[in-house]
């Protein structure tokens, strides 16, 4: 993946996970600074493909003088125990997985970044009747950053999967940043899918039949469920709703991990890693990481918005210098 330039805005990643923020804001021209990730395969990962980053395992042993100078941190952190995809009681930012939102925000604190960006599920909105959300939202805001939200659908986004998050972002002592970063003041026409041709047939509107000469047809889903939310076998619910369907065979099978990747919209073999695992296991890990992680155009998205912001800041910053001048 080609690497943005060194006068490049920067980005510090925390809860980095396999990377799916870094690749959309690389893509927007940005240098990513640091990582941080506490699971052992999506370091590797990591390691792969930003050899040179400076990285750090716990979030708990980090102070915000180890994060290098960034113009904005992004992080997606633990969603587990405020998912709806859960079973039984959420225990929320009390938990111990989500609740290191708490170390994020300490190090936010010590490290005042000018801006920053938190993904998670829709269920962080609900959680205990939406007081955990307000805490997230007071916890930042205390700390002098003026905040907005939305959610995102990553199938909106030329991803095929239907992946709603809420993003939420931060901006240090500037109350017009978020609303400007989030939401667009022009209107577009959204990005329908276009008609295609040459052997695809639509029979409903989650399923499309893939013909290929010489070989027996197979069904799928023209847009795939949540990954997250429905991966009850390797991090919630039931693999077997995104499928694979040979009718002639009577035979159904579940995505591979490589066909994840490609409805995250990550590049190819982004995960396919030899790392000590292999067989049920690497899948097993594989599919987990990909579960868990920001589709990289949803993050480019982002990333463009907040380059605007800041292009508009500094070019703003500098007419004022030199007029002072």
């Amino acid at each position: 993946m080609p690497r943005p330039e060194p006068s490049a805005y920067r980005v510090a990643s925390l809860f980095s996970g396999i990377g799916g923020f870094e690749i959309g804001f690389e893509r927007a021209g940005f240098e990513t600074t640091f990582q941080c990730e506490i699971n052992t395969f999506c370091q590797a990962v990591l390691e792969k493909h930003w050899p040179k980053v400076p990285k750090a395992h716990d979030i708990k042993e980090l102070t915000g003088a180890d994060i290098p100078a960034s113009d904005i941190w992004v992080a997606g952190f633990p969603c587990q125990d405020v998912s709806l995809a859960r079973m039984g009681k959420r225990a929320g930012l009390r938990g111990s997985k989500s609740g290191l939102f708490h170390e994020f925000a300490r190090l936010v604190g010590e490290g005042r970044p000018r801006l920053l960006c938190i993904e998670n599920v829709s269920g962080l909105l609900s959680s205990h009747g939406g007081r955990d959300f307000g805490v997230v939202l007071g916890t930042l805001a205390e700390l002098g950053y003026s905040l907005g939200w939305r959610l995102l659908d990553s199938k909106n986004f030329g991803v095929p999967q239907s992946r709603n998050r809420v993003f939420v972002v931060g901006c240090n002592r500037d109350w017009g940043c978020a609303p400007q970063v989030l939401f667009e003041p022009e209107r577009s026409g959204g990005m329908l899918e276009k008609d295609r041709k040459n052997g695809a047939k639509t029979v409903s509107p989650f399923a499309r039949i893939i013909e290929h000469p010489g070989r027996k047809r197979a069904v799928t889903k023209a847009i795939a469920y949540c990954l997250y939310a429905e991966s009850a076998r390797h991090t919630g619910t039931d693999w077997s709703r995104n499928y694979v369907c040979y009718p002639e065979e009577g035979r159904v099978r579940r995505l591979t991990p490589s066909e994840c990747e490609g409805i995250m919209a990550f590049p190819p073999k982004w995960t396919d890693l030899h790392v000590g695992l292999e067989g049920e296991a690497l899948d097993t890990a594989r599919y987990h990481a990909l579960g868990n992680a920001v589709t990289p155009p949803v993050a480019e998205w982002l990333a463009r918005r907040v380059k605007l912001y800041l292009d508009r800041e500094d070019a703003f910053e500098s007419e004022t210098v030199a007029a002072v001048a």
